[in-house]
């Protein structure tokens, strides 16, 4: 069999879908020795991140070249057996679709995201999952919001949960808090959040919290440190956190390395998830993985993920917030449930598993075609 990926965010610090495409291609090195892969890229060096025995083909970064036309291009010349995406398919596709559409946050709250992008995707993402032959999510909450709100086969959608990669685990605190004393100038202790700085991640919010937790504390030494590239309306966070009273002890580092990103997760103290919607929530298995207890919101897919090893708070309350990271900073007992609690719930999530249920997915998929394809041979059009 041969299957083809579009990887084309690898390299191009596209945050979670980036993870998540390489943490499958390594996955699926791993166990399919047998099957062809070819992985779409679009930066030059991205061919470094997949594995070497699979096909490299490049095609154009931007997206409307990229789906219009290199895409289906490549399909025809490789007749891969079918071809995974993120979202969005290309048009023209010659093969069948397997999509991974991991929320559709788009659809339920569009004041996140420009009217331009919430137009486009709402267009092409339905138009993917419509003609998909299986669509990919990885939560039990996004494979409900999907069906109910384009009602396709439930059949064909499926539930497969992202995985935290074996480099994320726990650390020495000491040493990771003197490399990010040095590599970012960052004092210990700090809280920790991950995420692209945008409306969907609250981080505004979080820095309220975080004022009202030293106003109440005043003895806490802890600083905030946000991790996470600007996107859209990032700008507002980054003034938010200029005009606080407590701007010297937020820190915001802008987009981190995955080596980097490690080592933050080991120094901090606690590591707080604020966001008001998630498909899943990788960065909270990530905390976990690393020893770190979590305090995340009650929202969307957050708490099927976080389980009961997390302190939950409602994301729009900043004193439920405030309250969650006093009890997590000031009660050192609870502190180390939680970070027990959380290493034994990341370890329940691996790619290898991910992996080997996407396969499973790619093999119906391409049994189904294979099955199909002489019935079409034998069709011949009735002359007139």
């Amino acid at each position: 069999m041969r299957f083809s990926v579009d990887a084309h965010a690898i390299g191009r610090h596209l945050t979670g879908n980036e993870v998540y495409v390489k943490n499958l291609l390594r996955g699926f090195a791993a166990l399919d020795t047998s099957s062809e892969f070819v992985a779409y890229l679009s930066e030059p060096d991205a061919a470094r991140e997949i594995p070497e025995r699979f096909l490299a083909r490049y095609v154009a970064p931007n997206p409307f070249l990229r789906l219009g036309y290199d895409l289906t291009s490549r399909l025809r010349k490789d007749r891969p057996d079918l071809i995974h995406v993120q979202y969005t398919a290309p048009l023209n596709c010659p093969v069948p679709v397997v999509v991974s559409v991991h929320d559709i946050s788009f659809v339920d709250h569009p004041e996140f995201f420009p009217l331009a992008r919430v137009a486009q995707l709402r267009v092409t993402v339905e138009r993917t999952i419509r003609r998909a032959a299986a669509v990919l999510t990885p939560s039990e909450f996004s494979r409900r919001e999907i069906l109910c709100r384009y009602q396709v086969d439930p059949e064909k959608v499926k539930a497969i949960p992202n995985a935290v990669s074996a480099e994320f685990r726990p650390r020495s605190h000491e040493q990771a808090s003197a490399l990010v004393r040095e590599r970012f100038g960052i004092p210990a202790p700090f809280i920790l959040t991950v995420g692209d700085l945008q409306p969907r991640k609250n981080q505004t919010g979080l820095i309220r919290a975080f004022e009202e937790l030293i106003a109440a504390h005043p003895g806490l030494p802890h600083h905030l440190v946000i991790v996470g590239k600007e996107s859209w309306k990032g700008a507002q966070v980054r003034r938010r956190a200029q005009s606080s009273p407590a701007k010297e002890r937020i820190h915001l580092t802008g987009f981190v390395s995955d080596e980097e990103l490690k080592w933050l997760y080991a120094a901090c103290e606690i590591f707080v998830f604020p966001s008001f919607y998630e498909g899943f929530g990788l960065p909270i298995l990530e905390a976990m993985a690393s020893g770190r207890a979590v305090a995340c919101s009650n929202a969307t897919a957050v708490p099927e993920v976080a389980d009961a090893c997390a302190i939950l708070f409602d994301p729009t309350s900043t004193r439920d917030m405030t309250l969650a990271m006093r009890d997590l900073l000031l009660d050192a007992e609870l502190r180390g449930r939680i970070e027990r609690l959380g290493i034994q719930r990341a370890a329940a999530y691996s790619w290898r598993s991910t992996a080997a249920q996407t396969l499973e997915v790619y093999y119906e998929v391409a049994a189904r075609r294979a099955a199909a394809r002489p019935l079409a041979e034998k069709s011949v059009p009735v002359s007139r």
